[in-house]
């Protein structure tokens, strides 16, 4: 096929519509150019439940194979447990997910062994080149020797390594709600949870690659409605509701309110900073909410600042030997798994720490929702550079405020702060704010977006 790969590959990964922008020939070649790339002997392949997935991770491996590197198809899975395996088997992996994007949408998640993300500059762009290269001159020359395609189930392992990294023996009895929106929570969900003192009351946990429900993304406060209005029904402790791959998890208390990502990630990261004696390094992105450094802080540990985005996140991991990192988008990433990230693991975190007291969610949190936050809020814009400018020129001359330039530009007052993004791939600014109250985060808001939107 005539295919365009600069609309194809992404800074993280390869995401298109299919049949349009890719198909099963591409997917081959992609295979073929990854076995190249990373000079594996062997490699990992999953994938998710989209109708697209089966063909494409497939053809994946038969490119892969013919490349002379032999393939472990473990099927059906979340994401995270594709890492797993990667890390388990110490293995490069594939995952063949579009994540929550509609149901046309598919995409590969590359990683080498031991989990380590490829993106454009690990990898990635090499990647591309070899695919356009063939696409313009022939398919590649098959190795001497056709490696061996083998299946392997690892969902029961990878269930157990979660569990072992979470004492959930001696919580009390807990009843959650779990949404999986058709995607890979309902594969993922019963297996891990099997043998835990836990109620589970599912939501669409069939998988179904065209979302007859919901779409799978958490993010969009729209898709976590059943989900409210479910625990409040069951007079449920919790609710869970995880995106398409099932590697990112949203959490819901008692009365069915969003528990902000950023508590979660204070509340984790108390959790492994105890495991790990009162000492080690926190990574959080910097459009979390301030209670993540502080708490961090209180509990002995040392937070580190990075932009925002899965391979800044992890790469400042492995340089700075953390033991956890969390994001905004409710992304949250262990040492103890390969510094990839697992919402499932957050998942067992937040159980465990509900169960092993008496209160409810809401109260267990509110130590570590300090502060009132905006939510991302993103403008369309026609020039992103002169509207930053803009706000530089407003912002810059107080004495009051502190500019810095890590991922966009981030102003920081003694009551508030807030940061505006470019988007990479569209015209957008993309806002977050915080303030020590709701008044003062509604002003300096409405404040920015004035500015943004003209």
């Amino acid at each position: 096929m005539a295919a365009d790969l600069s609309q194809l590959v992404k800074a993280y990964d390869v995401r298109g519509v299919v049949p349009d922008q890719w198909d099963e020939s591409l997917a081959e070649l992609f295979g073929a150019a990854f076995v190249r790339v990373t000079g594996a002997r062997a490699v990992v392949t999953g994938h998710d439940m989209r109708p697209s997935s089966p063909g494409l991770s497939s053809a994946f491996a038969r490119g892969a194979a013919a490349q002379g590197a032999g393939v472990t198809e473990i099927g059906l899975c979340s994401t995270d447990q594709l890492y797993y395996a990667s890390g388990a088997l110490d293995l490069p992996g594939a995952m063949f997910t579009a994540s929550h994007n509609p149901a046309q949408y598919n995409g590969i998640k590359m990683c080498r062994a031991g989990a380590a993300p490829v993106g454009q500059d690990t990898g990635l762009a090499e990647i591309r080149a070899l695919v356009e290269g063939w696409l313009d001159s022939g398919a590649p020359e098959p190795a001497a020797t056709t490696g061996t395609i083998t299946r392997r189930d690892t969902l029961e392992d990878y269930a157990a390594h979660l569990r072992s990294l979470v004492d959930l023996t001696s919580i009390r009895p807990l009843k959650v709600v779990v949404d999986a929106g058709n995607g890979m929570g309902g594969h993922t969900v019963p297996t891990v949870f099997e043998g835990l003192p836990l109620t589970l009351v599912p939501m669409y946990f069939e998988l179904d690659g065209t979302f007859p429900n919901h779409e799978a993304n958490p993010l969009d406060p729209a898709n976590l409605v059943d989900l409210q209005k479910r625990v409040r029904e069951e007079k449920a402790d919790l609710g869970l509701a995880f995106d398409g791959d099932a590697d990112r998890c949203f959490v819901v208390d008692a009365q069915g309110e969003p528990v902000s990502p950023s508590a979660i990630t204070a509340l984790v990261a108390s959790r492994e900073l105890a495991r790990h004696g009162g000492k080690g390094t926190i990574i959080h992105n910097l459009i979390t909410s301030w209670s993540v450094p502080e708490v961090v802080r209180e509990n002995g540990g040392t937070p580190v600042r990075t932009r925002v985005g899965h391979s800044f996140i992890k790469a400042e991991m492995a340089k700075s030997g953390a033991i956890f990192g969390g994001e905004h988008s409710a992304h949250y990433y262990f040492a103890d798994f390969w510094n990839a990230d697992t919402g499932m693991l957050a998942a067992l975190h937040v159980l465990a720490a509900l169960g092993g007291q008496d209160g409810p969610l809401s109260s267990l949190v509110a130590q570590y929702d300090r502060y009132v936050g905006s939510g991302e809020i993103n403008s369309t814009v026609a020039d992103q550079q002169s509207r930053l400018a803009a706000i530089r020129a407003t912002y810059g001359s107080r004495d009051d405020v502190t500019l810095d330039d890590l991922d966009g530009l981030t102003v920081t007052s003694s009551d508030w702060w807030f940061n505006v993004r470019p988007s990479n791939t569209e015209p957008l600014l993309r806002l977050n704010a915080e303030a020590r109250d709701e008044a003062t985060m509604t002003k300096i808001r409405d404040e920015v977006l004035h500015i943004i939107r003209g």
